[in-house]
Formats: structure tokens, sequence, C-alpha cells
């Protein structure tokens, strides 16, 4: 009886410890009261820091929203895009909202929220410049975000390309300003708002590249988490607290 009775606790033990190591980061948030957001803060207006030194921007109200209505403080915080998935599988952080698409290759070893805005990429040149299309673009200094889509599908779709990294938008905008580049794909949104802020002398090249799908990645194994985040944007569409921030940042509804 004593034997069955060691046994018995120690199966509780391993239970324990085993439900423990893959608890859903729902109940883990809401017993700290916060979730952790990341995201690069080189990606104006979507999530940049301001003259206060704070994050700020589309992302993070969207992600604070979030988090209110899953009863938690969100927590925007900052890192560098190339290794922001590396981070959130480390857990470093407990979601990554930070304009990620959702692509097959990420769904791979992340999941992700239901979309929560729509864009695509754009290619954008100096006013002026002859080049009007990615075809345009064979052997030229092409720039791009370092570890974004638009890096990778540049590798694959532009042959030639003499491809350029940034850490973001900003980055690529002064390059094309001062010729150093010839041009950069990044988020059509993205793009037009900034060099319209910046009233650099670049535009619009061509139609968009290709569709993009954003949503707010977490570990994989977190149903209720997932299911309370799409709760949650699917109501502020709704109530049209989603409008209202996206209006704010934007200037249109980009769901």
């Amino acid at each position: 009886m004593k034997r069955t009775s060691v046994l018995a606790t120690a199966l509780i033990a391993v239970f324990l410890l085993t439900g423990a190591a893959f608890a859903d980061d729902l109940q883990k948030v809401k017993n700290k009261g916060e979730i952790t957001m990341a995201m690069s803060g080189q990606y104006p207006p979507f999530n940049f820091v301001d003259d206060k030194n704070e994050l700020t921007g589309f992302d993070v109200e969207i992600g604070k929203e979030v988090a209110k209505r899953i009863s938690v403080t969100g927590v925007p915080m900052s890192t560098a895009w190339d290794g922001i998935i590396a981070g959130l599988l480390a857990n470093k952080y407990e979601l990554i909202c930070g304009s990620m698409a959702i692509t097959e290759d990420r769904l791979k070893s992340i999941d992700f929220s239901d979309p929560y805005y729509r864009s695509g990429a754009q290619l954008f040149v100096k006013k002026d410049s002859p080049l009007k299309t990615v075809a345009d673009l064979k052997g030229k200094k092409v720039g791009v975000t370092l570890g974004t889509t638009y890096e990778k599908w540049v590798r694959e779709n532009i042959a030639d390309a003499d491809i350029r990294t940034y850490k973001g938008v900003p980055d690529m905008i002064l390059e094309v300003s001062n010729g150093r580049i010839d041009g950069f794909i990044t988020d059509k949104i993205v793009g037009a708002l900034a060099i319209k802020d910046k009233g650099a002398p670049i535009a619009l090249a061509g139609d968009l590249l290709y569709e993009e799908r954003m949503g707010i990645a977490m570990r994989k194994g977190n149903t209720e988490l997932k299911t309370a985040i799409d709760t949650a944007l699917a109501a502020m569409k709704e109530d049209g607290s989603y409008h209202d921030i996206s209006m704010k940042w934007l200037g249109i509804d980009v769901r």
C-alpha cells in the first residue's frame, strides 16, 4: 500500500510538472497581470520610439487594447527584428505585436492570431527615377529591412540585385534620398506615410508586389491565449475602437 502511495504521488508530481511546462500562456500572464509584446521599434507609424523615449504607434495601441480586454497590462518592448522569433521561442516575451506577416514558414514554428491588418509589399524609388518596376532593379542596389519577408522576396525574385539590409524604413529613406541605394521595398502603408512625414523626395513605383496579412505571434500550444486575442480583436473591430486607433495612426481603416 505504501509503495502504491509513493508511486501515485510520483505520478501526480510528474503530471503537475508536465502540465506546468505546457500550461497555456493565458493563465500565466493573468497570474502576473501583464503580457509582454515585442516589436522592432523601427517601423513608424506602426511602432517606433517617440520623443519621450517610449514605444508608441498603431501596433502598440492595438496590443495594449487587446491586453486590456484579456484583463492584463500590455508591456511593449523593442528588439532586433532578425532575432525576434528566436526571442519569442526563448520565452523572452509572450507575444510579437510588430506588424509581422503570417507566412507558411513562420507557422511551422509559431502561431498567429487572426489578421489584425492587411497591406502588402511596395517598391519605393527617388522621384524622377527611371526605375518603374521591380524588373528594372536587376543589378541595382535595393534596400530591405533585415529579417523581413521583403528581404526574402527580393532574394528570391530580383536577379542580381545588390541587396543592402537596414534596421528600419527611416534608414532606407535616407539612403535613397542621398543616392546610396536605388530603391527599397517595404510595406506600402509604412513607406507611404514615412515619406510623407519626412517630406522625402521619394515615390511609389509600380503596383503592389504581393499582399500580406499581419498577425500577433505567440508560441505554439497556446490555444486559450489565441482564442482570447482573436475574441478581443473581433470585439474591437465591432465596437469601433479598432477604427479609431487605425484612423489616429494611419488615416485609413486597414482591417
